[in-house]
């Protein structure tokens, strides 16, 4: 089986995409970064994630850095509007009864990573905080990551958080130009195909709750705020799922029936283009492509491997 690191805000579609990675694969950790709620939420947030899909292995929970990796607040603006002010649809959970490791997250990654060279492949469905870091940290574990998937950016499309930018890239934009530019084999889901391929619409939903497992319950209960918030807001009827997308994507590349090597960069400077990302498709640029991106997915099979996760088959 293959095994991964998450790297996690955990909040809303986050929680789906956790109990998807642990469908598919050994999940060595979940590492928190600072993004859509407030830090300690997400953490409580991950670990009763967890405690939902109750695997029979200890996946332990670590906290890594709780804001951008220049340490300013700029662009670090919580959503609490998208996903509720707990991050799960206003549910409020109790709190699980696993709590978070002492060590910090880049020491986990790591650390994990040189024990294990070649092995272990990162899963980003946050602001690229905790992996920048860690490639600052020790610069040597970059050879040894054999793959990063990234949920970021769009591919020539609007942003989610301003029309410009999607907002892991927005939050950490330094931290996702240090990503890109590792030199790492990286796939990358943007919001573009979230929008296109992930919504699940009201017969999805009711197709969900017939399931009447435990999981299609928490499905239910976490996404009750981002629908209204996408009906309203986005103009999109039903909910989406960008980072259950990518980790579908990561356990089954066939669900993404087109994708290209193209050269990718992200602003970090501009006055209202914080975080946007350039996707050179007629490589004006002349620089040599470093991210396969994602451009078409199999909504169908998508849809069949959330219905599995969700069904505990």
């Amino acid at each position: 089986m293959r095994r991964i690191i998450i790297d996690t805000d955990t909040a809303g579609d986050d929680t789906i995409a956790i109990l998807t990675a642990l469908h598919h694969f050994k999940v060595e950790g979940v590492t928190i970064t600072g993004g859509n709620v407030d830090f300690d939420q997400e953490v409580e947030n991950a670990l009763y994630t967890i405690q939902v899909f109750n695997p029979d292995y200890h996946v332990p929970v670590f906290k890594g850095y709780e804001g951008p990796i220049l340490g300013t607040q700029e662009g670090h603006v919580t959503v609490e509007d998208v996903h509720g002010k707990d991050g799960m649809g206003d549910s409020f959970f109790e709190k699980a009864k696993q709590r978070p490791e002492d060590k910090h997250a880049i020491d986990f990654i790591i650390e994990t990573v040189k024990a294990n060279p070649g092995e272990i492949e990162l899963l980003a469905i946050a602001p690229l905080t905790n992996i920048a870091m860690a490639m600052k940290k020790d610069p040597t574990i970059v050879k040894d990551i054999p793959h990063i998937y990234i949920m970021g950016g769009t591919n020539n499309s609007l942003g989610n958080i301003t029309a410009a930018a999607e907002y892991n890239f927005y939050v950490d934009p330094e931290a996702a130009k240090i990503v890109l530019h590792s030199g790492i084999p990286i796939t990358m889901v943007g919001w573009d195909m979230c929008t296109r391929y992930s919504v699940m619409a009201d017969e999805d939903h009711q197709e969900i709750e017939k399931l009447g497992t435990e999981r299609s319950k928490f499905f239910m209960d976490i996404n009750r705020v981002v629908l209204k918030f996408n009906r309203e807001v986005h103009k999109i009827n039903g909910t989406t799922h960008p980072d259950t997308l990518l980790v579908a994507i990561a356990a089954n590349e066939e669900l993404m029936t087109k994708s290209t090597m193209y050269y990718v960069d992200v602003e970090t400077k501009g006055e209202i283009t914080r975080g946007y990302n350039m996707v050179d498709i007629n490589n004006r640029s002349g620089k040599n492509p470093n991210v396969r991106v994602c451009e078409a997915v199999d909504r169908d099979v998508f849809k069949a491997d959330l219905l599995a996760v969700l069904r505990g088959k």
